[in-house]
């Protein structure tokens, strides 16, 4: 497979025209295949930019290039405001950019380490996750790599799915190779039989993204990468604490089916209890939709 249309990539950015012009800021963070830095442009807008060298002509180089390249065109052909929106890319001295919507508050990881998530947040945010993985099930798209440090969330509470390097198009469980993080993979992911896997590895690793919110640790933190993967393949869920609601363990029980024909999809689970809560009664709409009916004091 050649690699080489990814460097004829041209700035096809349409949010604010085309960002031709720009520095780089500081540092956010380590992604697949990638560093993300804050971009600013010459008229003061503020983005997101993945750079990843093109100059590493290795296996590993090749394989990062491949995985970039996939990402841009599946976010280019993305609108969903669930996901992380794709500006455009620039490419200069060996390296490609990837233009991409600024998420100001960082992962859900992130969030978590900082703050103790109630129900009532995970719930919100577990919500526009479904919204977003449901968007991209309706394309037959997986993900592949659904964990709290992939998970963007805003300043209004919007939560944005991102890191699309590993996600694949795949037709009726077509997906064979072991890609995603160890913990998080589902157990046909981990066992790779024949038959491949689809769209239902994505509601496994949903499953332990909700505990992670909910425990503020990753699923099987008292295992190692390898211990984690051998008993993810006997169909082991991860443990969780019997503190949990009713609601939030039955919505994790649920996506943690071995079997992945019996896990529920993304459009079934976001009528469950969990995430189906009832919206504002307030009379006037908020200022926000992320805002839920919040009166702020006047000073």
């Amino acid at each position: 497979m050649t690699m080489d249309p990814v460097y004829s990539i041209s700035p096809n950015g349409k949010f604010r025209g085309n960002i031709n012009s720009w520095q780089k800021g500081d540092f956010l963070g380590s992604g697949s295949f990638g560093t993300v830095y804050e971009g600013f442009t010459d008229d003061g807008f503020f983005f997101a930019v993945k750079e990843v060298s093109l100059l590493d002509q290795g296996t590993q180089g090749k394989q990062s290039i491949y995985q970039l390249e996939q990402e841009i065109s599946l976010l280019s052909q993305f609108k969903h405001e669930n996901i992380v929106r794709y500006l455009g890319t620039d490419k200069d001295n060996g390296k490609l950019y990837i233009f991409l919507e600024l998420v100001t508050k960082g992962s859900l990881a992130n969030l978590y380490q900082k703050y103790n998530l109630r129900d009532s947040q995970v719930s919100a945010y577990t919500r526009q996750i479904l919204n977003g993985l449901n968007y991209l099930h309706r394309q037959n798209v997986v993900h592949r790599d659904i964990k709290c440090a992939n998970i963007l969330v805003d300043v209004s509470g919007s939560v944005k799915l991102a890191d699309f390097g590993l996600a694949k198009a795949t037709k009726m469980n077509d997906v064979k190779s072991c890609k995603g993080t160890a913990f998080w993979m589902a157990p046909e992911v981990v066992n790779q039989k024949n038959n491949g896997y689809g769209l239902a590895a994505d509601i496994w690793s949903l499953g332990c993204t909700v505990l992670e919110m909910l425990t503020r640790e990753i699923p099987y933190s008292h295992l190692e990468g390898m211990q984690a993967l051998f008993r993810i393949g006997k169909g082991e869920p991860p443990p969780f604490p019997s503190s949990l609601s009713s609601d939030a363990e039955d919505f994790i029980l649920q996506c943690l089916q071995v079997n992945p024909d019996d896990r529920p999809t993304a459009a079934q689970l976001l009528d469950h209890p969990f995430v189906k809560r009832p919206l504002s009664t307030s009379s006037s709409p908020p200022a926000s939709p992320h805002y839920y009916g919040i009166q702020f004091k006047s000073y």
